[in-house]
């Protein structure tokens, strides 16, 4: 009765149709009007880049999402899933693999387009060669320090460096001896000869390739040289025929090397454009923070449930579904925002609430006895599996003469607007009976360990026939009938709103919030889910949504608190547009720029 991603039927991508006007934003317009002037002749063929240097996280789901649901949504669209492997002290196997999961986990898939920018290392050292010899690129013997100095800034043109000028052929000497490997790391680079007073400091003279003595996972050590990003980025776009290489904003001043790169050397151009990258309150993207926060253990491995990551998400519980609909609400834009994190958890909850089967589970237990029950016998009472889909069934859940119901529940003295159980009122038990409470019972401290109760047997199914109402409806499990099982509730693993703010002599981690993950221990769940598998979605009613977590077994069950039930989204575009028609896009507010 538990669902998973083990259904794929039940989890398919969406594929709108942009040339009908369907999810429109500007990268498609962009592909739309090319279509339309016959540019790259008609074709879409796009590609997901990331680097094997760490766990995705939501804000590359964002790119997925775009690169590859442009590649389904137009008619013979195709996107590559390529590694840009260009630095091996940072990439391992393991992030490979990861990578490759989440894609899939997201309901993606690259068919036969693998690609690693490793597969292109000899074809980008013959292109450097190319330059070389046509004179537009030279070995420099710099080290840092001067390279940065001589770079100039914003406001101060950059000086060439002493090796500018040095002939084609003792250039190409260097840049074979580098590849065979006869000086130090960082001795030696090889650098564009572009324009050192140009405006857009990308343009001076950027580094093409660096030494760097390390072992990469595929080529082994068959280099010692490794190509820099924005050498290799465009390459690796024209030789795998991208028409439209969709990049993240930061990387829009870059565009104008992208270009000279590929103009220089007379080869297929792609066109690069540019989007927003996803911002979230009360979390960092920082690969590099990430990082920190797994090998610091400030987390539990970058697959845990508090952390942004894919991997983390999932076992937490998101859908698939559930983070394709938030990216394609937050759609994409050429300005930095903010998106509050409460449009993903109303995202969460609106896909959860139609696929998750409803089922009744007891976190902190409070003991009732029904007096007037039979002492052995099972009531087996039909309980609807989920309300928003009919075909999802009724399962039937036991009911016995001890139970158990939520501490909170009950009240001694309660005050005038508390509904639930107290000593002589009476309350609905969730598909069950009217019961009314007779008698408390108490420790040496106290605390109520124990409610004795009566029930009223003409109301099975939780109707009285003489029209009597109660304002107060509980959840509960048989104390005999029931499993335990164990309950890790998460909140933010930020205190703060944006955790990047942070002063001098303050640190990101500052803000971590110590009440982020909370483990409770002897709840109970229905004797359903006791054949619950791994990342089985579940609603517990009136609690939230929960997901079987990797460490339960069947003699263990674990679960994780997915998302609560209550919608703070709701309330806060509701607060915001009060009236009827409310702003399309109340969900993102731009940056001011500091």
């Amino acid at each position: 009765m538990t669902t998973s991603d083990s259904k794929p039927e039940n989890d398919k991508t969406d594929t709108s149709n942009p040339e009908a006007g369907e999810s429109l934003d500007f990268v498609r317009a962009i592909i739309i009007e090319d279509n339309k002037t016959g540019k790259f002749d008609q074709r879409v063929h796009t590609r997901f880049p990331p680097e094997p240097n760490g766990y995705l996280h939501i804000g590359h789901a964002k790119s997925i999402c775009l690169n590859f649901g442009i590649g389904q949504e137009f008619p013979g669209g195709q996107c590559n899933l390529r590694f840009d492997d260009t630095n091996p002290t940072k990439e391992e196997q393991e992030y490979v693999e990861s990578i490759q999961a989440d894609v899939k986990w997201l309901g993606f898939d690259w068919e036969d387009r693998l690609y690693f920018a490793s597969d292109y290392f000899d074809q980008m050292y013959d292109y450097a060669e190319q330059l070389i010899m046509a004179g537009k690129a030279y070995v420099c013997e710099l080290n840092a320090e001067e390279t940065r100095q001589l770079r100039g800034s914003l406001f101060a043109e950059g000086q060439d460096s002493p090796h500018r000028n040095r002939s084609v052929e003792e250039n190409l000497d260097l840049f074979r001896r580098m590849r065979a490997g006869e000086f130090e790391d960082g001795s030696r680079v090889l650098r564009a000869k572009i324009d050192m007073k140009s405006p857009n400091l990308n343009m001076r003279d950027p580094i093409m390739y660096r030494i760097l003595t390390a072992r990469h996972h595929r080529t082994g050590d068959k280099w010692c040289i490794y190509p820099m990003y924005d050498w290799a980025h465009g390459l690796e776009d024209s030789m795998e025929g991208i028409t439209h290489s969709i990049c993240t904003l930061e990387f829009e001043n870059h565009r104008p090397l992208y270009d000279w790169f590929l103009d220089a050397l007379g080869i297929y151009h792609p066109q690069q454009i540019e989007f927003a990258r996803l911002n979230l309150t009360y979390t960092v993207m920082s690969k590099r923070k990430l990082l920190q926060l797994v090998t610091e253990k400030r987390v539990n491995g970058w697959d845990d449930p508090r952390m942004p990551t894919i991997s983390g998400m999932r076992r937490r519980g998101y859908s698939p579904q559930a983070i394709r609909n938030f990216c394609k609400t937050i759609s994409v834009n050429k300005f930095n925002s903010t998106i509050d994190i409460a449009l993903l958890d109303h995202c969460l909850r609106d896909d959860l609430n139609k696929t998750s089967p409803r089922v009744m589970a007891v976190l902190k237990p409070l003991k009732v006895i029904i007096d007037n029950y039979p002492d052995d016998k099972i009531d087996m009472l039909e309980a609807i599996n989920n309300p928003e889909d009919e075909s999802a069934g009724t399962r039937l859940v036991p009911f016995t003469k001890e139970m158990y119901i939520e501490q909170d529940d009950f009240m001694e003295d309660p005050p005038k607007k508390f509904f639930r159980l107290a000593p002589g009122r009476e309350v609905r038990l969730r598909y069950a009976y009217f019961v009314t409470c007779t008698d408390v019972v108490k420790d040496e401290n106290g605390q109520v360990v124990e409610l004795h109760c009566t029930y009223d047997p003409e109301t099975r199914g939780g109707n009285a026939p003489d029209g009597r109402k109660v304002k107060a409806t509980l959840h509960w499990v048989s104390a005999t009938e029931s499993v335990p099982a164990e309950v890790r509730l998460y909140d933010h693993l930020f205190t703060k709103e944006n955790p990047d703010d942070v002063g001098e002599d303050e640190d990101f981690k500052d803000s971590l919030n110590p009440d982020s993950l909370e483990v409770l221990t002897g709840c109970r769940v229905e004797p359903i889910l006791k054949d619950a598998r791994v990342e089985d979605r579940v609603q517990f009613e009136r609690l939230g949504y929960f997901c079987v977590d990797k460490d339960s077994t069947p003699e263990h069950l674990v679960f994780n608190r997915t998302v609560g039930l209550r919608d703070m989204w709701a309330k806060i575009k509701k607060a915001a547009n009060p009236n009827p028609n409310p702003n399309p896009n109340p969900n993102q507010k731009k940056n001011k720029k500091k």
